[in-house]
């Protein structure tokens, strides 16, 4: 236990044996200190440490404290609303901070992981299947894909059951609180890592050559129908990956994934339409029964062994949310 004067002299003559102290104490409590110490403790330990420093306070003299934090959490109390207003977030009760941490700050952290690493996997791998092309006709810059098409993909095409990701849930609210592990488990940063991203590179550069590689082998006839044949197989694939990475399943998720077959159809009659130039599509070769076994088999070979893989993975070495679950 510390008090102003004495704070005063930690933090002045021994800085670094200060901090060593009060990182290894299971807990350190400082009485009768200023603001300004509050908010010049919380600095420290943000230039001293690595870690994330989350400040809590009732009071206009706590929000020094709270500004200078990673996070400030603000209890409207008695004292009134200053460190409410002045926080990143704002509870009524000193209770509230569990569920705030355990559930939403645990469920904020894995759907930021998965979207951010969704959408760079949607971006790489139309990417890799124009870097595939480009290699196969000796780097001639012709693009695959028309800009309608290339437009849809990146809106209205994948937009949908790629953001729906923001809803899922690993573990139920319950088990969240009851298993406070679950929590730290997300501190060794196994959801958003080097690691993690280049998992999810390799993905998209898989992906990628198998579809344009299974495109070109299935090559029928016209030009066109490589260009359906790879585009509807990249859609199935970008959208059954969703599928794959979903733990539970929302009705909205399922509501995205539905619309934005039905939108996508309707883009395809519209894209072949005769009003325009060539088409960007033969709406009679995605009619047949040899465009549905082509985009078929060109899926199967780029979803299944990443769902396999994972599969093993979850087996072998499972998480400890998989485990509750």
């Amino acid at each position: 236990m510390l008090d102003g004067p004495s704070l005063d002299v930690c933090v002045e003559f021994h800085t670094e044996l200060f901090i060593e102290v009060a990182c290894a104490a299971p807990t350190v409590v400082i009485y009768r200190c200023s603001p300004t110490q509050k908010a010049a403790t919380v600095r420290l330990l943000r230039t001293h440490t690595s870690k994330i420093i989350a400040a809590i306070g009732d009071g206009g003299n706590d929000v020094g404290m709270i500004r200078a934090a990673h996070v400030g959490i603000g209890v409207e109390g008695r004292e009134g609303k200053q460190a409410a207003l002045a926080a990143d977030f704002s509870i009524t009760q000193f209770s509230h901070v569990a569920r705030l941490v355990l559930w939403h700050g645990r469920n904020c952290y894995l759907r930021s992981a998965t979207l951010s690493q969704f959408v760079i996997h949607r971006g790489l791998i139309i990417s890799f299947i124009q870097l595939v092309f480009s290699a196969l006709f000796y780097f001639r810059p012709i693009p695959l894909y028309s800009g309608v098409l290339v437009l849809g993909y990146a809106t209205i095409f994948t937009t949908g059951p790629v953001f729906s990701l923001v809803l899922d849930e690993d573990v139920s609210e319950t088990n969240a609180m009851k298993f406070p592990e679950l929590y730290h488990e997300l501190q060794k940063r196994r959801y958003l890592s080097l690691k993690t991203f280049l998992l999810w590179a390799w993905k998209a550069l898989y992906q990628g050559g198998v579809i344009m590689l299974g495109g070109v082998v299935l090559f029928e006839q016209r030009f066109v129908h490589v260009v359906g044949i790879t585009f509807t197989a990249l859609i199935l694939t970008e959208n059954l990956m969703v599928v794959v990475e979903v733990k539970r399943w929302h009705p909205l998720m399922l509501l995205a994934q539905v619309l934005t077959l039905i939108v996508y159809v309707g883009a395809i009659i519209a894209l072949s339409s005769p009003t325009l130039v060539e088409g960007d599509l033969d709406i009679n070769f995605i009619m047949s029964v040899g465009f549905a076994w082509r985009v078929a088999l060109i899926t199967m070979a780029a979803t299944v062994p990443i769902w396999a893989v994972k599969g093993c993975a979850h087996l072998c070495s499972p998480r400890v949310a998989t485990k509750l679950s």
